[in-house]
Formats: C-alpha cells, sequence, structure tokens
C-alpha cells in the first residue's frame, strides 16, 4: 500500500496517559522538510515518562527547561544531553500534566538519502537511536515547544499495530526507575535501537 494511503491526519490519542501513547506512537509517521526536500520516517521505538516518574525531567515538578512538558499534548520537548545529542521527545497527556513520550529510532520511509546524507552513515546506523535520529531529521533546541501538526516536522497517525507486533521492554540509558516497563519497540524492525 502507498505511504501516503496508510498515513492520515494528526493522532488522537495524545491527551492519554503516556504510557498508553507510546504504544500507540509506533507505526506513526513524522514527515520533514529538511534541506529542501520532505523525508518521512516510522515511529518504531518508544519511551514513556511523566511527573510521577523518577526519571522523567518532569519529576521535580515544571522548571524552564521542561516547560514544554506541561504544555497541551502534540508539542515537541527537546533536550541537549551528555553535551553533544539531542533527543526529542513528543507531549502527552492534559495540559498541566508533565508526561511525554521519547522518539528513540524510526524507519526511513522516503528520503532516506537525505537522512544518510546527513549522518554520513547508511543502513539502519542512521536512525536507530534517539540522538541519531535528531541528528539525521535536523532536531535541536529551535524545534522545542514545537506545533507538530505544522511543517517543518509533521507528526501523523499511522495504521494501529496488534499487540503481538509490539514488545514491552525497561528502558534504556537511565539510572533511576530502570525497572519500569515504559520502552515499546515494534517486534523484529531492524532499526529499533536494542531488542530484549
Amino acid at each position: 500500500m502507498p505511504i501516503k494511503r496508510m498515513m492520515s491526519n494528526f493522532p488522537d490519542f495524545l491527551d492519554a496517559d503516556s504510557t498508553i501513547v507510546a504504544r500507540q506512537l509506533l507505526g506513526c509517521y513524522l514527515e520533514r522538510e529538511i534541506d529542501g526536500e520532505n523525508v518521512c520516517v516510522r515511529i518504531v521505538e518508544t519511551e514513556s515518562y511523566d511527573q510521577t516518574d523518577a526519571a522523567s525531567h518532569s519529576y521535580r515538578g515544571e522548571t524552564p527547561r521542561t516547560k514544554v512538558m506541561f504544555g497541551p499534548s502534540g508539542y515537541l520537548y527537546v533536550y541537549f544531553t551528555y553535551g553533544m545529542h539531542y533527543c526529542c521527545n513528543i507531549v502527552t497527556g492534559p495540559d498541566g500534566v508533565g508526561s511525554a513520550v521519547l522518539i528513540r529510532a524510526v524507519e526511513p520511509i522516503t528520503g532516506a538519502e537525505v537522512l544518510e546524507r546527513r549522518r554520513r552513515r547508511s543502513g539502519v546506523e542512521v536512525t536507530n537511536g534517539p540522538a541519531k535520529l535528531c541528528s539525521a531529521l535536523g532536531v535541536d533546541r529551535r524545534l522545542d515547544g514545537h506545533d507538530l501538526r505544522k511543517v517543518p516536522l509533521k507528526l501523523l497517525s499511522g495504521e494501529r499495530l496488534m499487540n503481538q507486533e509490539i514488545v514491552i521492554a525497561k528502558r534504556i540509558g537511565i539510572s533511576r526507575a530502570r525497572d519500569e516497563l515504559r520502552r515499546f519497540y515494534i517486534r523484529n524492525n531492524q532499526f529499533v535501537s536494542r531488542k530484549f
């Protein structure tokens, strides 16, 4: 089925709990205008975070850094980590609740050559991690607070996945609340950052 027919409008489920949304975002698409070209990627791995979660940036309440997380759903929360990488999250839940879903990995659908050129890599290494996908898609702090209904970066719903197509696992790369099952990925997808 052509990609354009698989994609539809902006998702209608983002106001829910971040863990529910993290599952539902699998199979959705991000459309990016970059370097004068249009690129489309499919979300294949996510992690959920909210203000009740000790690993979340929102755990200690709203700050200038986390203000976007406490706003309405459907906006992009971008942060800088390890002094060198950007990571992007889709804000979820009702306005005033600090929650978001980290996009951990995406699969290029169209414009793979643009992403490969930007990353100077090929294959799965282009977007199989949160920092890699941000580098490939040109996501940095300038897109913090961006409305994902609008260009240059749009979120589009995709086909819903069956439960058996989704793997639930522990989150990666955090020191707190490591045992919580808040990571979700598409089973057998080669672009997933780590499978277990």
